[in-house]
Parts: C-alpha cells; sequence; structure tokens
C-alpha cells in the first residue's frame, strides 16, 4: 500500500493532476487575485495545471530537453484544468440541489 496520498504518477494522470490543480487553485486564488487582478481564474488553472504536469513528468524520468514534454503538457493542461473547473462547479451546486428546491 502507498504511504502517499499523491505519487508522481498519480499526477501524470488526469485524476491526480486536475485534484492537485483544484486545490493549488482554491487555495492561492484569493492571492492571485490581489497579485494579478486582470487574469481570468481559468487560464489561472491552466498555468497551474502545465506546471503540475512539467513537474509530474520529470519526476517519473522525462527528459528535461525534451520540448515533447512541454507541448504535451501545455495541452493536457486545458483538459486538466477544466476537469478542474468541473470540480469546482460540482462543489458549488452539488448533483440534486436544484432537483430539491424545483421539486
Amino acid at each position: 500500500m502507498e504511504s502517499q496520498l499523491f505519487t508522481w504518477e498519480a499526477l501524470s494522470a488526469m485524476g491526480g493532476a486536475s485534484l492537485l490543480t483544484f486545490f493549488i487553485v482554491q487555495y492561492t486564488k484569493k492571492l492571485m487575485d490581489r497579485i494579478a487582478p486582470g487574469l481570468p481564474t481559468d487560464v489561472y488553472a491552466v498555468i497551474v495545471a502545465f506546471f503540475v504536469l512539467i513537474m509530474a513528468q520529470l519526476a517519473v524520468g522525462a527528459n528535461a530537453a525534451d520540448w515533447r514534454v512541454y507541448g504535451l503538457a501545455f495541452a493536457n493542461a486545458f483538459l486538466i484544468a477544466a476537469a478542474a473547473g468541473q470540480m469546482q462547479y460540482k462543489a458549488i451546486r452539488p448533483p440534486g440541489k436544484d432537483e430539491i428546491k424545483n421539486g
């Protein structure tokens, strides 16, 4: 059994990367709003996801000089940020919440 909640392999996958991105964005959003007031949260989430993916890939042995690592991390960062945004949406509006009000 793993002794860590996150592993580098888990952070390389969609679930782990999106969960960590969600947590980082949630805990640092107010600070970022003060530092960079014009930066949209969605763009900030893509930036966070990119760095999470880069760190995870380098930690599991990817070649830091290989441009493909960065290209793929950039493309996947949008998917990870979207998944993290969906987590935020579900946290604010859990399934069934609107049905109870309307029912």
